[in-house]
C-alpha cells in the first residue's frame, strides 16, 4: 500500500468508526425514547462534535485522494504545461484555505479556554475538548496541504511538468468510473 493510500485508509477508518459510533448512540437514543419514554440527552450535541471532527478528517482524505471539488470542465483541454500550473495553483489555494481554517479554529479554541465555555445542553460539556480534536484535525489538514504544495512546487521548479500534471490532476468522471470498475473487479 502506498503512503497516500495508507493515510487515506487510516483517516477513512477513523471517520467511519466515529460515524458508526454516532449512529449506534442515536439508535439507542431513539429506542429509549420510543419504548421507555426516557432519553440519554445530548445526541444532537454529540452529533455536532462528530460532524466537526470528521469533517476535518474528510478534508485530509479528499486532499490525499485529489478529490477536492474543482471545476475541470476545460482543464483537460489546456496544454499539458498549463494543466500542471493549474494543479500547482490548486494546491496553493488549498494551503491558504487550510491555514485559514486552522488559524480560525485556534482562535476559537483559545477563546473557549479563556472563557471556560461549556455547551448550553444538559451535558454541559466543556467545549475545549471537542474543539481540541477539531483543531488537531484542521492542523493535520494544514500540514498535509503544505506538504503537497511543497511537493508540487518542487516539481514545478525542476520542470517535471508531466509528474506535476499526473500526480496532482483532479479526478475526472472517467477516472472515477475506472476506479469503481477496478474496485468491483477486486471484489
Amino acid at each position: 500500500m502506498q503512503k497516500r493510500e495508507k493515510i487515506s485508509y487510516v483517516s477513512s477508518c477513523v471517520f467511519g468508526y466515529l460515524c458508526i459510533s454516532l449512529s449506534i448512540f442515536i439508535s439507542i437514543e431513539v429506542v429509549l425514547r420510543k419504548l421507555f419514554g426516557t432519553s440519554l440527552q445530548g445526541a444532537d450535541e454529540l452529533g455536532g462534535y462528530v460532524l466537526a471532527i470528521t469533517s476535518s478528517i474528510a478534508f485530509c482524505v479528499a486532499l490525499v485522494g485529489n478529490s477536492h471539488i474543482r471545476i475541470d470542465l476545460v482543464h483537460y483541454k489546456f496544454p499539458k504545461k498549463m494543466q500542471a500550473v493549474l494543479n500547482w495553483a490548486a494546491k496553493l489555494s488549498i494551503v491558504f484555505l487550510a491555514l485559514l481554517l486552522a488559524y480560525a479554529s485556534l482562535g476559537v479554541l483559545q477563546e473557549t479556554v479563556s472563557y471556560g465555555s461549556t455547551a448550553p445542553t444538559p451535558w454541559a460539556t466543556p467545549l475545549k475538548y471537542p474543539q481540541f480534536f477539531w483543531c488537531i484535525g484542521l492542523g493535520l489538514f494544514s500540514l498535509l496541504a503544505v506538504f503537497y504544495f511543497l511537493s508540487a512546487t518542487r516539481l514545478l521548479v525542476i520542470g517535471r511538468w508531466d509528474d506535476l500534471r499526473i500526480l496532482f490532476q483532479p479526478k475526472g468522471s472517467a477516472d472515477e468510473v475506472n476506479e469503481e470498475l477496478e474496485d468491483l473487479n477486486q471484489r
